[in-house]
């Protein structure tokens, strides 16, 4: 009988059945940390995400299997050229005692991409708000410049932790660049340093609104009493609570007699919007509580609906939920806001 080892997702996992981040999950466990590290270095932040998760929850692959997977790995490895380019260090070395090392160091980034970019991609961990407050004190061309070097959402929700009277001017500069001299891509090493250097100060981020609405769906007892209560304290903060509460994901938990009675008030080409995107559990209940001359209708009604932009798909659920809200209000509807065991 085969040993299981605790580097896999399942005891019956078997490499053929494996996805690519299984894989890579698997030879980073078998290589050590110091390695597994370096390689960790280099991926993107959703990489990263993706094969630490699975990297956490294995337990108890068969060892043939883990097997299989260096195998196949090595197979790969050797079943590349044995001539290699030259490596970056071998082509500096050579351009600087050619060029010099101002036209070295250019050509060398038109060859490899800039040399900031990977200093760059260690700040995607940090929290915009921390971000604004480190660079709050530069000269907003090296702001336009640090900004134009981070990926474009990050970089947004920077500019908007920016003061008010900064954010035109930053994004201003930001369209007005087009090459960066050296002196200040020197400066732009400075100040990205000291980020990554202080990375580990930074505040945690706790979603107090998230929180709340959470804890405030599962409190017992007299519910729209204590929103009211709140409501009276802070309306603004109730009416982001309220939003999280009645989210358009918890339409999954709902029973079949409570969303028949929604989908009568919400015409189907809504939910084509709606549903772009969604969760294959909520379409399952919607599908469930339909009619079957019904079901094939709407299937093609979603297959009809072209790319949509995120905003347009966010306005329908809010439109569907100010709906399921008001059904429950009105006690048509009884409103299910958490999971619940089903025994």
């Amino acid at each position: 009988m085969d040993n299981p080892i605790s580097t896999g997702v399942s005891a019956s996992l078997r490499s053929p059945e494996m996805t690519s981040v299984e894989r890579a999950a698997i030879v980073l466990l078998s290589m050590g940390e110091e390695p597994a590290a370096a390689v960790l270095r280099c991926l993107s932040r959703d990489e990263l995400l993706d094969v630490t998760r699975v990297m956490s929850r294995m337990t108890g692959v068969k060892a043939d299997a883990v097997q299989d997977t260096i195998q196949t790995f090595f197979d790969a490895y050797r079943a590349q050229s044995s001539v290699r380019g030259a490596s970056r260090s071998f082509l500096q070395h050579s351009l600087e005692k050619a060029l010099g090392g101002v036209i070295a160091g250019s050509v060398l980034n038109s060859i490899y991409g800039d040399a900031i970019g990977p200093r760059m991609a260690r700040l995607q961990w940090a929290q915009p708000q921390w971000l604004a407050e480190r660079i709050s004190h530069e000269h907003v061309q090296m702001q336009a410049i640090f900004l134009a070097f981070l990926p474009p959402e990050q970089s947004s929700q920077v500019i908007q932790a920016l003061p008010d009277e900064r954010r035109e001017l930053v994004l201003l500069q930001i369209a007005r660049l087009k090459e960066i001299d050296y002196e200040l891509l020197r400066d732009l090493e400075v100040v990205v340093d000291l980020c990554i250097a202080n990375l580990g100060i930074q505040s945690t981020t706790v979603e107090g609104v998230r929180q709340a609405a959470d804890i405030m769906t599962r409190m017992p007892g007299d519910r729209a009493r204590m929103v009211e209560l709140l409501r009276a304290r802070d309306p603004d903060v109730v009416s982001e609570v309220e939003n999280h509460m009645y989210d358009f994901s918890i339409l999954a938990q709902q029973s079949d007699t409570a969303i028949a009675t929604i989908m009568e008030q919400v015409p189907l080409e809504q939910w084509g919007l709606a549903l772009k995107g969604a969760d294959a559990r909520l379409v399952e209940t919607l599908l469930r509580s339909m009619p079957r001359r019904q079901v094939q209708a709407f299937e093609d009604m979603r297959r009809r609906v072209s790319p949509t932009p995120v905003s347009r798909v966010e306005q329908a659920r809010r439109e569907i939920m100010e709906q399921v809200r008001e059904l429950a209000d009105a006690g048509e509807i009884e409103l299910q806001l958490v999971a619940e065991d089903v025994m």
